[in-house]
């Protein structure tokens, strides 16, 4: 369980917030005081809440749903690069290409079109093309890569959003508000968290804060991750227990007995069912013994 505590959260300073003239009057409710001039989180709240927000994002990689890392910010671009990868999922920590969500189907050609230039060059393909042309390919490649690298591999929408710094990715809150996809924030105290769904009040400046909740997000993607495979290997293990299976992958076998050879041969009937739904019966004689 990769819960935070509170000496955890003193060590990363994730209780200093903003200068008192740069706030977010909505933030009030999340803020124990201010000193010297800057704003004080109250780290019991980020606690709690969290909590909840880990359990979230545990919940939704258990039931097979992806979650998005975001950061674009520079002190927070490494970390989520390093931990969303280590949670083997999506990110973006360069810039946040206006319609990546509400307009994915263009999103998934400049995908495509990445993929296709990756190959080319891996297989050498690119050395038959004018090297004019090869020079554009290559540049085009790499603006690419730039720019939907972390989101690469991503076939369909994510099911929630993990960002560092909600007022700077103001564009991606807003994308995902329209979708209906759920957002979690570590959330300072100069943001709305108005339009966060799992609101963690966090400095989201510090280098160590942003790592510290990155590290444990991706840790409660893993979590949930594995539990998932878990329960795919249980249903598949069920479905094998629950008739013979031949030698040709996905068919179940099942015999039932015509005649048990009081006044002829034994026949038994043999129903074979695939995975397509495609059933064949054959009454087979048996020799007696």
């Amino acid at each position: 369980m990769a819960y935070i505590t509170i000496k955890e959260l003193l060590e990363a300073g994730v209780h200093f917030g903003h200068q008192t003239k740069r706030w977010n009057p909505k933030m009030k409710r999340y803020i124990f005081g201010a000193r010297n001039g800057i704003y004080i989180i109250d780290l019991q709240q980020t606690v709690k809440l969290y909590r909840q927000a880990h359990d979230f994002i545990k919940n939704i990689a258990a039931n097979g749903g992806d979650v998005m890392f975001v950061a674009t910010k520079k002190q927070a671009s490494e970390a989520i690069y390093e931990e969303a990868n280590r949670a083997e999922s999506f990110y973006v920590e360069n810039r946040w290409l206006g319609g990546m969500l509400t307009n994915f189907q263009t999103i998934k050609n400049n995908i495509s079109r990445f993929h296709f230039l990756n190959s080319i060059e891996n297989d050498g393909t690119l050395e038959n093309y004018p090297k004019k042309e090869q020079a554009k390919m290559l540049k085009d490649k790499a603006k690419l890569e730039f720019a939907i690298g972390g989101i690469s591999n991503m076939k369909k929408l994510p099911a929630a959003l993990f960002i560092i710094d909600s007022k700077n990715e103001t564009i991606a809150v807003k994308e995902a508000k329209r979708l209906g996809i759920p957002i979690v924030a570590v959330v300072d105290t100069n943001c709305d968290p108005d339009d966060i769904d799992y609101v963690i009040p966090g400095n989201d400046d510090a280098i160590r804060s942003i790592r510290l909740f990155a590290s444990r997000i991706a840790d409660a993607v893993i979590e949930g991750h594995q539990i998932w495979e878990e329960r795919q290997r249980a249903d598949s293990d069920k479905e094998e227990g629950t008739g013979k299976t031949s030698g040709i992958s996905g068919e179940q076998i099942g015999i039932e007995l015509i005649a048990d050879g009081t006044d002829g041969p034994v026949i038994e009937k043999i129903k074979r069912k695939t995975t397509a739904g495609e059933s064949a019966e054959i009454q087979e004689p048996v020799a007696a013994e």
